[in-house]
């Protein structure tokens, strides 16, 4: 059987369940381990699969954004583990875009005493809690409002984004996946690629419960990130793939010692 068989067969397997182990598609197509996880790595950079512990499902949709407030119930634990690794790659002196959500929120919440920090917003939320909490140079990019996500987005904004030299940015998503990420919203694409041609670091921030989860529109390949700042449970075999594509992973939470050179604070 041809790879593009195999594959297919994965996802006629998957239509019918929700998750299939790499050992019962070893089983049922009689190939071996190293085989499988291959049809599942170009299945993953097609977006439709993504991989789990031992195994594969079918990637999950996404038709809209939640609400911010919704968002910040959900993996709290994750989003401060992940704001304080990302928090750490900050220092004094530095210009940051701190992108809209609530993980951002929590970067935010721990580079309040930095000296000489330029900080570089499209989040409402972000901008207020800055404004209060440090004394740092503000500014907020302005733009189409996102009621529901606290934010700005679209042309203005990503023009007003585009004015600043960043020397660290980091990114929020909802939806990504080995290949890239992807949104509901033609507004936020513009706003993102923007400020990732003006920064010499490039961070996704975002847990891994987001990892798989496809939405209608491309926004950003994952070649477009230098780092990425996650937690334990993205799965091992997703996280060795970024790695071998020169992609540093930051796991909240974990041993230093088991990150990339360069990756712990």
């Amino acid at each position: 059987m041809i790879p593009a068989e195999r594959q297919h067969f994965i996802l006629s397997r998957l239509a019918e369940c929700d998750i299939l182990s790499i050992q019962q598609l070893t089983e049922l197509l009689d190939v071996s381990h190293m085989t499988i996880r291959r049809d599942i790595q170009m299945l993953e950079q097609t977006g439709r699969v993504a991989s789990v512990a031992g195994g594969v499902r079918l990637s999950r949709k996404l038709d809209q954004e939640l609400p911010h407030l919704q968002k910040a119930a959900m993996n709290a634990a994750q989003k401060q583990a992940i704001g304080a690794a990302a928090a750490a790659m900050v220092r004094d002196g530095m210009v940051v875009y701190l992108d809209a959500g609530t993980t951002a929120l929590e970067v935010a919440r721990r580079i309040g005493d930095r000296s000489g920090l330029t900080v570089v917003t499209n989040d409402f939320v972000v901008c207020a809690y800055l404004s209060t909490h440090s004394d740092c140079t503000l500014y907020h990019s302005g733009g189409m409002v996102e009621r529901a996500n606290q934010s700005c987005v679209g042309p203005a904004a990503a023009q007003a984004l585009a004015g600043f030299n960043y020397d660290i940015a980091f990114i929020s998503t909802s939806s990504w996946t080995s290949s890239g990420l992807s949104s509901p919203s033609e507004l936020k694409g513009p706003v993102k690629v923007a400020v990732t041609a003006q920064a010499k670091r490039v961070v996704l921030t975002s847990d891994s419960f987001k990892y798989g989860v496809v939405a209608a529109l491309n926004i950003l390949l994952i070649s477009a990130f230098d780092t990425i700042v996650t937690d334990t449970g993205l799965d091992a075999g997703v996280v060795a793939e970024l790695r071998d594509r020169n992609i540093t992973v930051v796991i909240a939470g974990d041993d230093p010692s088991t990150q990339n050179e360069g990756d712990a604070p």
